[in-house]
């Protein structure tokens, strides 16, 4: 005798960055006890894997390559992927550190933070065409989320950076001609980095040192010392400490 089957629910979601439309279902227990498993261990690399396997499960729109889309735009989908599958509440604790008579109050505050309402915080006036001389304009697009991966396989900082920003290059502009990065040799976008001088690799740096990243301000107060604590977090890990 066949058992009888659960109806999935079925979200929509509008990811800021991208502009994509994605239709998703909420992970499984299997999915979740794999994603427990690997935080607890702290395995960057397992917990980077399981992300993307349970978004590439999940994800019901056709033709959306995770990998492709940007860093900011997975860690916002993921959060409210795990809202929709485990819920919206998530249960942090806090220490309060304010000095009472000298000593630090030390009392461990709960704090519930509703993770649908957690927005990406965009800064205003980061351009993503750069003007590198009179002629030649760059355009850049967001990290990607494949370029996670990468950082497992390297221990040169710069050199990481280096290859970052050349796989985040969209278009060169000369003033006549459109250069577009995915017709070119990576190789050749290296070595087109690699050649600017210092003032001109910073206006580069400039948008990757302000791109856009999950937020929010919780304001609690102390129930042992009536502190009034104004909580700045940001980053997917900070939401589920």
């Amino acid at each position: 005798m066949a058992l009888p089957k659960i109806d999935t629910p079925i979200y929509e979601l509008d990811l800021p960055l991208s502009g994509k439309h994605i239709r998703f279902r909420p992970f499984l227990v299997k999915e979740q006890r794999n994603l427990l498993m690997a935080l607890e261990a702290s395995d960057e690399s397992a917990i980077e894997q399981n992300i993307r396997q349970v978004l590439h499960n999940c994800t019901l729109t056709e033709d959306i390559d995770i990998d492709k889309l940007p860093i900011t735009d997975i860690e916002f989908y993921f959060l409210n992927l795990r809202a929709r599958s485990v819920g919206e509440i998530a249960e942090n604790k806090y220490r309060c550190n304010n000095e009472v008579e000298g000593k630090e109050c030390g009392n461990i505050m709960e704090v519930n933070i509703n993770l649908l309402d957690i927005k990406v915080d965009k800064p205003e006036g980061i351009s993503d065409t750069i003007k590198l001389t009179e002629n030649i304009t760059v355009k850049l697009k967001y990290p990607e989320f494949s370029i996670v991966k990468e950082t497992r396989n390297t221990t040169d900082i710069s050199e990481f950076a280096l290859k970052m920003i050349a796989d985040s290059i969209e278009y060169i502009h000369d003033g006549e001609q459109f250069y577009y990065a995915k017709e070119a040799d990576p190789k050749e976008l290296l070595e087109f980095v690699d050649s600017l001088n210092q003032q001109q690799f910073s206006r580069l740096e400039e948008f990757f040192n302000n791109l856009p990243k999950l937020e929010k301000t919780v304001d609690f107060t102390c129930n042992k010392c009536g502190y009034e604590h104004k909580l700045e977090i940001e980053g997917l890990n900070n939401f589920f400490v």
